[in-house]
This record gives C-alpha cells, structure tokens and sequence, in this order.
C-alpha cells in the first residue's frame, strides 16, 4: 500500500527528473529483492520480461540501475539498484515527508485529530487481518 502511494505521490509531481509510476515500481521491487533476473522481477511486477526489459533499459541509462551477469546462471542477468537509484528513492521519500508534515501542520486541529482516528483505525484492521491470515505451512490461501 506504501508503495502504491509512492507511485501515485511521484505521478503527481511535476519535475523533469521524476520517474514513470512503472518504472517507479520496478526501483521500489528492486529496494526489496535487489539482485533479482527479469523473469523474477516480471513475476513481481506482474509483466513480461520484455516490458520488464524495456523499463530497465530506460531506468540503466538513467544511472538508476544496473545489469550484471548472474552468479547463478551464464545465462542471466541481474538487476540491481545503484547508488543513484537508492538516492532517487530516499530524495523522494523525504520530500514527500516534508511536504506531508507541511500538510498535517496546515490541518484544523480536528482534522488531524480525525486524521489520526482513521489512520489508527486502518492500522487496528491491518493488524487484525495479518493475525488471521494464515501461516506459510498452512497451505490455504487467504480468503477474500
């Protein structure tokens, strides 16, 4: 969920160095599973690794990623965030930060005290579904 207002935050911005909102989820997967081929990284994504391919193409040559062949297999490649490309991803974060603290400060103090109730309430239910999920030996996939 975090991600996904990542990705809608970033396509809000106007700025010339900001990212697509796909190529913005192909360096938010990468933070997670750095290292990974493009098959892996489709099947995160939920694309074919040609599109995936073409993401990263446009992402390597914006320095904020990087191919090498894989430790495991000649025959792949894997894909990792550079330094550009964490820092991308931490200089969005924190000016998401600023400008959503500028936000809440602006807030009537009964709007953000019902800010806070929601937020509260959406943790609570959060919480509550992962402790009835259940556990990966189960076997059972998790009902809707």
């Amino acid at each position: 969920m975090i991600e996904l207002l990542e990705i809608l935050w970033e396509r809000g911005r106007d700025t010339a160095s900001a990212v697509s909102a796909s190529q913005l989820r192909v360096l938010f997967s990468l933070e997670h599973a750095d290292g990974i081929n493009l098959r892996a990284l489709g099947d995160v994504l939920g694309s074919a690794p040609s599109s995936v391919s073409r993401l990263c193409d446009r992402l390597e040559a914006m320095g904020l990623v990087e191919r090498a062949p894989s430790p495991v297999s000649r025959r792949e490649l894997t894909i990792r965030l550079t330094g550009h490309g964490r820092a991308h991803l931490s200089e969005l974060r924190s000016q998401r930060e600023e400008v959503l603290l500028a936000a809440v400060q602006a807030m009537e103090p009964a709007s953000r005290a019902a800010l806070w109730e929601g937020l509260h309430g959406f943790r609570q239910a959060v919480v509550a579904d992962a402790a009835q999920a259940p556990g990966p030996d189960s076997g059972s996939a998790r009902p809707s």
